[in-house]
C-alpha cells in the first residue's frame, strides 16, 4: 500500500492537496491541522498515508505526523465512523486534545466537532477508552528519548501515569534505558 509521499505541493483546496511526485498528482485528504501547517505551493512536502479502497473510489488521506495518522487508523476502526468523520475529528481536535477528551469523557467536547452528534460522541469515548496512548492523556515532561522510553515501559508494565512520572522525576537525566527501568522498579517498591 502507499504509506508515504514525498513530492511538490501543487495545489491547496481544503480539505483536499495535489502533490506532484516525479510527473504523478496524487489527490490526498487532510485534516485541516495537517493542513495549516502544509509548506507553500511548488515546495517538497512528505506525507504519511492511508489508502482506503471502497467499492466506488480509492481514496488517500494524508498526516504530517505518524501520531495522527495512527489516531485516524484508531477512529475508522469504530463501527460507524468512516474515514469523513475522523478527518472531522482530527480538523477540529487536535490529537492532544482527543486524548484528553477521552480521558475526561468529556463528551461535550466531542459533540463540537460538526458532523458529531451526542450518541457518536459517547460511542466514540467508549470505544477509544485507552486506545490513545496514556503519555497524550497526561502529559509527563521528558528530557530526552531514553526517559520516554523508560515512562512508556513503566505504563507498559502497569503503572500509572503519575507513578511513572513521579519516579522519572527522581532518575538522573542523563541515565540510560535500561538502568533507568531498573532504577525506577528499585525506587517503586
Amino acid at each position: 500500500m502507499i504509506g508515504r509521499l514525498t513530492g511538490t505541493l501543487a495545489e491547496k483546496t481544503p480539505p483536499q492537496i495535489l502533490i506532484d511526485v516525479h510527473g504523478v498528482g496524487y489527490e490526498v485528504d487532510v485534516p485541516m491541522s495537517t493542513f495549516y501547517n502544509l509548506p507553500g505551493l511548488g515546495d517538497k512536502l512528505s506525507l504519511l498515508t492511508h489508502f482506503v479502497v471502497r467499492e466506488d473510489a480509492q481514496v488517500l488521506f494524508g498526516f504530517l505526523t505518524g501520531e495522527e495518522r495512527a489516531t485516524f487508523r484508531q477512529l475508522i476502526k469504530i463501527s460507524g465512523v468512516g474515514p469523513k468523520m475522523a478527518l472531522s475529528l482530527l480538523s477540529g481536535l487536535s490529537v492532544p486534545e482527543l486524548s484528553q477528551a477521552v480521558s475526561k469523557q468529556d463528551t461535550a467536547r466531542l459533540v463540537k466537532v460538526p458532523g458529531i452528534g451526542k450518541k457518536t460522541a459517547e460511542r466514540l469515548l467508549l470505544e477509544l477508552k485507552g486506545k490513545l496512548g496514556p503519555d497524550l492523556a497526561l502529559p509527563v515532561a521528558v528530557a530526552n528519548d531514553s526517559q520516554a522510553d523508560i515512562l512508556q515501559a513503566l505504563i507498559a508494565l502497569g503503572y500509572s501515569d503519575k507513578e511513572a512520572g513521579a519516579v522519572l522525576k527522581k532518575l538522573p537525566p542523563d541515565v540510560g534505558v535500561s538502568e533507568g527501568i531498573k532504577l525506577a522498579l528499585k525506587a517503586m517498591s
